[in-house]
């Protein structure tokens, strides 16, 4: 799959921030149940590979790693793996070692320029990050008129209230956020209550 194919899988990209490894597949298995696949990893946590490796196991998913900073990064992730990778900016040493191991990567975007030299490597499918605090929206629709060969995954306070804001534009294809997985459900273990959250976000851009 290709990053295109990945962020078409569903409205929302869930993005992780998982403290204990061992909560990592039903935590997946909750999200998939509830019709978000592609799950993303945050790379912010000692137990983050072991979480990728979890939920590599869980049927129907599509685990990433974010918050890609580093070849070393790159490699780490791969190993675990990890079937994309989500990057906050992007740097040439990252974009060639993302290359080399051939994952497909998410890299961020938050201005015309680096979408623009992004597009010169051939990325048509970016994240917009941090989205809310680069202007929203409105920030993002502007760029849609000049710059109509990209598709954007905004992140970054994207929430239930303003999520249909971001997918009803033409250059979204879908959009990333850490609501689905409250970090107080995680702990309590309450999967019912993720599905039931993850189902609500899989409908949002219906």
């Amino acid at each position: 799959m290709n990053a295109q194919d990945i962020c078409a899988l569903a409205p929302i990209i869930p993005v992780l921030v998982v403290d204990d490894a061992a909560r990592a597949a039903p935590l997946a298995q909750a999200l998939v149940t509830g019709g978000l696949p592609a799950l993303e990893v945050t790379l912010r946590t000692p137990g983050a590979l072991d979480a990728i490796r979890e939920m590599a196991g869980v049927a129907g998913g599509v685990v990433g790693a974010g918050t890609l900073l580093t070849p070393d990064d790159v490699a780490r992730a791969v190993d675990a793996g990890a079937r994309f990778g989500v990057s906050p900016g992007a740097t040439d040493r990252l974009l060639d070692a993302a290359a080399e191991a051939g994952l497909p990567l998410l890299p961020g975007a938050a201005t015309a320029t680096e979408a623009m030299r992004l597009l010169e490597r051939g990325f048509t499918i970016q994240k917009f990050f941090p989205a809310e605090a680069s202007g929203g929206a409105p920030a993002l629709k502007s760029l849609a008129s000049p710059l109509p060969q990209i598709r954007f995954c905004p992140t970054g306070g994207v929430s239930p209230a303003n999520a249909r804001d971001y997918l009803s534009l033409p250059n979204v294809i879908c959009a990333g956020g850490s609501w689905v997985a409250p970090a107080q459900l995680v702990s309590d273990e309450n999967w019912d209550a993720i599905t039931d959250l993850a189902r609500d976000a899989s409908r949002l851009n219906r």
